[in-house]
């Protein structure tokens, strides 16, 4: 199977077909829940409290806060070995943020 990188695909994608692919893959990524982000890496609330040096029940409110602070989303994800990272898009360029949060 020979594998092109997406933005060859879209050289040959309508507008609309574009703006469709990108609906469906930012739906596709907001449906993940913070605990579901937990879950695939396999830890419990309790362990990663432990790692948070906090208590169970201060990550299963965390979990279901549907606003958090970007420096608590950071430290919530470094716990489970992984890192944020946030890209701003416009419509005519995609810009990476720096760690400046």
């Amino acid at each position: 199977m020979d594998f092109k990188d997406f933005s060859e695909l879209e050289k040959n994608m309508s507008d609309e077909a574009i703006k469709e692919s990108d609906k469906k893959f930012n739906e596709m990524m907001l449906s993940y829940t913070l605990s579901q982000i937990r879950e695939t890496q396999g830890i419990t609330q309790e362990e990663l409290a432990k790692r948070l040096n906090i208590n169970q029940s201060a990550i299963s409110k965390f979990e279901k806060r549907e606003v958090v602070t970007i420096s608590k989303l950071q430290d919530f994800i470094k716990a489970l070995g992984g890192e944020v990272e946030i890209n701003i898009k416009f419509p005519n360029k995609k810009i990476k943020l720096k760690h400046s949060y």
